[in-house]
């Protein structure tokens, strides 16, 4: 396409949307050029806020506008097949927010109709433009920390409880994204156990593990009910370990010189290595910045996104998975597995 700014329309203005109409409004080579919701109350914050944005409560008037080459939603789960379907039959490029769909049927659907219109599909797993998380990947990418064995993390708070899908798709989604963007491999198998505390039918504390072909294993403590905001991440390689903590303001990543060996030919001997940690230097830039201006990249060039529709699919194919195991009491469920059969846990 051509130099000019790319004009972009956000639908949803609850919680998210001011933040993607905020990035893209000062994001180099785009402009907004309308904000819908289905509330004139949200939209009167961007009405003051930005008083050149066009607001409107019917979002069919943002996809029938030729002058908009793309549109962001941030709308619930339940609505993003319909709003995708309908902007790619308008020649629109899509920035969705995470998750994809609630279901892989849904999100599978969203990624034809992307692949039909030709136009540009992207998710916004924005975790995985945050510089730390991408300082992490080159590490790994650069093999200093070696074998990947395992990956820990706990994202943790008190609320936000939702009232229509559990912590799994909630929180879920950051953990999976991150975990499969660093791994840069398709997990074998899902398992998630949880509890619910405050609502009789919807888990506010989830345990999800997932197991990959190189043997190594991840694990995610997601939950609505703790005493205090947790965001960290760790690494275990076999060369060295690394953390990742987003709630930090410095220092959000550390590498580990630590590590444990056997001693040839004794079986039973072992060396324990503890030595430096490096903090090394991450760009202090705004992640959803880095996602809008790679969106905008991203259609320019005609390349795909770092998020684009497969990678918003295998994570609900993950979520999904997670959701079988959980009703099943906690099996192993295998990743592939149609909905139809996964009774059958995996092996």
């Amino acid at each position: 396409m051509s130099v000019e700014a790319l004009r972009v329309a956000v639908v949803g203005a609850g919680y998210w949307g001011p933040n993607l109409v905020r990035n893209f409004n000062e994001a180099p080579g785009a402009d907004v050029i309308a904000v819908a919701d289905l509330s004139r109350e949200r939209l009167q914050p961007i009405r003051k806020r930005y008083p050149s944005i066009r607001i409107t409560t019917d979002h069919r008037e943002i996809m029938s506008d030729r002058a908009i080459d793309a549109v962001a939603i941030a709308t619930p789960i339940k609505t993003h097949r319909a709003l995708c379907e309908e902007a790619f039959a308008a020649g629109k490029h899509v920035l969705v927010e995470k998750p994809l769909a609630g279901t892989v049927e849904d999100a599978e659907a969203i990624v034809r109709a992307a692949e039909r219109a030709g136009r540009t599909l992207m998710v916004g797993h924005t975790f995985v433009y945050n510089p730390a998380v991408t300082t992490v990947r080159r590490a790994i990418e650069r093999g200093d920390l070696g074998k990947i064995q395992y990956i820990d993390s706990q994202r943790v708070n008190l609320g936000l409880h939702q009232f229509d899908f559990n912590v799994l798709w909630d929180l879920g989604p950051h953990d999976v994204s991150i975990t499969l963007y660093w791994l840069d491999e398709e997990p074998t198998w899902v398992q998630v156990t949880g509890g619910c505390f405050v609502q009789s039918d919807i888990e506010d504390v989830v345990w999800m593990t997932m197991g990959f072909p190189s043997g190594a294993i991840a694990h995610a403590h997601l939950s609505w009910l703790a005493p205090g905001k947790i965001r960290t991440m760790t690494v275990i390689g076999s060369k060295q370990m690394a953390v990742y903590d987003d709630v930090t303001a410095v220092e959000k990543v550390k590498i580990f010189d630590h590590g444990v060996e056997r001693l040839e030919p004794d079986e039973l001997r072992r060396a324990y290595r503890a030595g430096d940690i490096h903090s090394p230097r991450v760009p202090v830039t705004e992640a959803l910045q880095v996602e809008a201006r790679h969106f905008i990249d991203s259609i320019r060039s005609g390349t795909p996104p770092i998020s684009d529709g497969n990678a918003g699919l295998r994570v609900v194919r993950v979520l999904e998975a997670g959701s079988s195991s959980l009703r099943l009491g906690g099996v192993r469920v295998a990743y592939d597995a149609a909905p139809e059969k996964v009774a059958t846990p995996a092996k």
